[in-house]
């Protein structure tokens, strides 16, 4: 690795490192997901419990708009950052307490304008620490271990999510939920920042600030990053794939499927899916480190992850509902892993990896805000949930496909 921290990084990531970077990832999915999982649909029906889907897609929906505008801003900014603790880990530290905020915002939330409010500070807040840990893989992990690393990005994502939803229902209550949430949020990051293993970047090379070339450097032309245009375009297919199945789960098992204990069922659901994420996110990783293949596996994600919403629309019952879950979980951990490793082979400029990295997490943003706007009219008026999921299906199916269009990347 250069001094600057600008060049290929050729050191392996030391044992620590790595799992003080997943502690902290999963950290930040606790905060998102305990809400999104279990959270925000109960306060949306003690809220307002005759048009409880209605402000749950807006909720989500204003929730990810913040955070689709939020990412690329943290990662440009800390991109700039010549601070001496680091460019990633200042930002890691500000966002955590402004997530923590925000949850804390929600737990004391009256009203639908309170929880919406708190969500998108939260939303807007953790993005930070989201943008400056994804930066963080380019920065200091070899291309040859980017695969595995991205696995383990791919696990504390996962592990997140398990936690957060598993904190949401154990903390007894929809404040208990938040609060719970919050505490881990706080104490997750703090060996990743004790650690202080960043690079700093000198300020001589940090470029003079302009508004006017701030703002414009998050336009990327495709036709002169062509593959940086396709992989975009992939993770945006993939994406809006997986939010259109989740977001209404809770929903569909309540009144699709009849189960008695619909947040039970997410739970268990949520916990078989990490358990084959878990396994696909590791394996899919580290195997394609090893043949040198990211596309195949994108491709093959797509079919299995269509394969599940399939089964969600053709046997609305609670044992098709917990085979889908566990081959979603196949299909997107093998996706979560390899995907991330290939866009870290095809962004533009190392100078702008925060910012880059940020505008192609917009697809993973852009997605939550459009799956409500996308969901909501097909389960009222155009066939329901098995029309949702079938739309799902096709969806990764595509974007599976467009995977080959990106060239420079096997």
């Amino acid at each position: 690795m250069t001094p600057d921290g600008l060049g290929e990084p050729t050191e392996p990531v030391p044992t620590r490192w790595v799992l003080a970077f997943s502690l902290a990832t999963a950290g930040t999915f606790v905060g998102w997901y305990g809400p999104l999982q279990i959270l925000l649909a109960k306060q949306a029906d003690a809220f307002s419990p005759g048009s409880k889907e209605a402000v749950l897609a807006v909720a989500a929906g204003v929730g990810a708009l913040c955070s689709m505008l939020a990412n690329p801003v943290w990662g440009a900014l800390s991109d700039r950052t010549a601070s001496r603790f680091g460019r990633r880990i200042p930002w890691v530290a500000v966002g955590t307490l402004g997530g923590v905020a925000g949850l804390l915002l929600m737990a004391a939330a009256r009203d639908v304008v309170g929880m919406i409010a708190g969500w998108c500070l939260v939303q807007t807040a953790l993005n930070a620490p989201f943008a400056a840990l994804s930066a963080a893989v380019p920065d200091q992990v070899p291309q040859r271990q980017r695969g595995t690393a991205a696995g383990c990005f791919g696990v504390a994502q996962t592990i997140g999510i398990m936690a957060g939803t598993g904190l949401a229902v154990a903390g007894g209550g929809i404040v208990g939920g938040y609060l719970a949430c919050a505490v881990f949020v706080l104490l997750a990051p703090v060996p990743y920042v004790l650690l202080r293993r960043d690079r700093v970047l000198p300020a001589e090379l940090r470029p003079p600030w302009s508004w006017r070339a701030f703002f414009a450097g998050f336009w990327l032309d495709p036709r002169r990053h062509r593959d940086f245009g396709w992989a975009w375009l992939t993770r945006f297919l993939i994406n809006l794939s997986n939010s259109i199945t989740l977001l209404y789960l809770l929903f569909y098992l309540q009144d699709a499927v009849g189960l008695p204990d619909p947040d039970g069922g997410v739970l268990v659901l949520t916990a078989i899916n990490a358990v084959t994420v878990l396994i696909s996110v590791l394996v899919a990783g580290i195997w394609s480190d090893r043949i040198a293949n990211r596309r195949a596996f994108v491709a093959w994600s797509g079919g299995i992850m269509a394969a599940a919403g399939f089964l969600l629309a053709g046997w609305q019952t609670w044992p098709s509902a917990v085979v889908a879950a566990l081959v979603l979980g196949v299909g997107f951990g093998a996706y979560t892993s390899v995907d991330f490793a290939l866009i870290t082979q095809v962004l533009p400029e190392a100078l702008d990896r925060g910012k880059d990295l940020g505008v192609i997490n917009i697809a993973n943003s852009l997605p939550q805000v459009l799956a409500p706007a996308v969901a909501a009219p097909i389960v009222a008026h155009l066939g329901g949930y098995a029309a949702l999921y079938i739309t799902a299906s096709a969806i990764a199916l595509v974007g599976g496909a467009l995977v080959y269009r990106v060239k420079s990347v096997r």
